[in-house]
């Protein structure tokens, strides 16, 4: 049998692009073997010369401008598109969703206390997928009774670093403190801590910034480590790869977008505050997160702090809308998701790691409050939301 010749046209100056490729080559090892047409390249690179005389089979690119685009399109064959950025090729899509990696944001903002909020993009109309970002961000604090000012990013000012760090630090400075800023991915993530220190505004004390693709080089660029969210490209070159080995065996004739749920936010010092100005509350939110986990009751915790316990309850409910045992319980429920995302521990190995126990009540807890067992939800994680091109 010969080898399926496969074009691999990802970058590899980004850790997003590396950990795609690092999916392919496990779907490679796994159930290939495949015949690997690769160079290294930047996102922006132009297609490769031989591209357009290569006879192959099928093709995974992360197509970021027209060019790319029309010298994919010309290849004719099976092509699947790993970056979303130009609408109406007709290519099927896989990459993260979206909507989960917001929510996992603003989630990440509102479990620390913050009611100021800003998002910092790249210009508009520029890429659809970062722009849907923004959206989804607005949308979502709306939803919660917020507002998001979005930094008014330009073309003429992209070119020029100098200027643009002027221009996102003045702009920095204008916002309500304290401020979670929301960035579209790591390397504006890395812009915006840079501009703070023009700024000379307190990270994460007065501007709390969270990025996207968790880059380890851009996370630990700064003096202030960059928080970010985990989308498991692995997965997503894995499960790219799957499908269009599909296409070229002619089994899936379907044209799908795949979106796939991120890992989680890996939380470093830049959003690493309680934007709460009431130390007795701030205290009580640190223990409990400190010892969601441990077999340790509400009630041992309040203990340690020197006011009487309706008082904290009072303050605690005004501030984050929820009750110290519901923080509590809130917490050892994302700890059991993440587990169940990311491990194949069984539930009673989870029960135990989160303080529940017995299986059996977990399972009850975890029910009653995310509306599925946890297998189910377990199940469903592993599986993409999909949606026709």
């Amino acid at each position: 049998m010969i080898a399926p010749r496969v074009a691999l046209l990802v970058e590899t100056s980004r850790e997003y692009g590396r950990g795609i490729l690092r999916g392919v080559i496990r779907f490679h090892e796994e159930r290939g073997p495949w015949s690997l047409y690769f160079k290294p390249q930047g996102l922006s690179a132009p297609p490769p010369s031989w591209l357009s005389s290569w006879r192959g089979d099928g093709i995974l690119a992360r197509i970021n401008d027209r060019r790319m685009a029309r010298a994919v399109l010309r290849a004719r064959v099976p092509a699947v598109d790993l970056r979303g950025a130009i609408a109406g090729l007709g290519l099927p899509m896989v990459g993260m969703s979206n909507l989960a990696v917001m929510r996992l944001a603003v989630e990440h903002f509102l479990e620390r206390g913050f009611r100021h909020f800003a998002f910092c993009g790249t210009p508009r109309h520029e890429n659809r997928y970062q722009d849907e970002r923004c959206e989804l961000f607005q949308h979502l604090l709306a939803q919660r009774g917020f507002q998001c000012r979005v930094y008014p990013a330009s073309r003429r000012l992209a070119t020029a670093w100098d200027l643009e760090q002027r221009d996102i630090a003045r702009w920095l400075k204008s916002l309500p403190k304290p401020v979670a800023v929301m960035t579209c991915h790591d390397d504006r993530g890395q812009q915006v801590l840079d501009a703070c220190l023009r700024a000379q505004l307190a990270v994460p004390d007065e501007a709390a910034i969270l990025g996207v693709d968790n880059d380890p080089f851009l996370c630990n660029l700064s003096s202030t480590p960059l928080s970010s969210i985990d989308v498991n490209p692995e997965r997503i070159g894995y499960e790219a790869a799957a499908l269009l080995d599909r296409m070229m065996k002619g089994r899936c004739l379907a044209r799908r977008n795949l979106y796939f749920q991120p890992r989680g936010v890996v939380a470093r010092q830049s959003t690493d505050v309680t934007a709460v100005q009431d130390p007795h509350v701030t205290t009580v939110v640190q223990l409990i997160r400190d010892h969601a986990c441990d077999p340790v009751s509400v009630e041992q915790l309040l203990k340690r702090v020197p006011v009487s316990r309706s008082a904290l309850f009072r303050r605690f409910k005004r501030y984050f809308g929820r009750s110290p045992k519901e923080e509590m319980t809130r917490l050892r429920l994302e700890r059991a998701r993440e587990l169940l995302r990311n491990t194949r521990l069984s539930v009673a190995a989870i029960a135990e790691r989160t303080s529940y126990g017995e299986a059996k009540y977990f399972i009850e807890v975890f029910h009653r409050a995310v509306g599925m067992t946890p297998l189910r939800y377990r199940k469903q994680f592993a599986s993409a939301h999909t949606e026709n091109v």
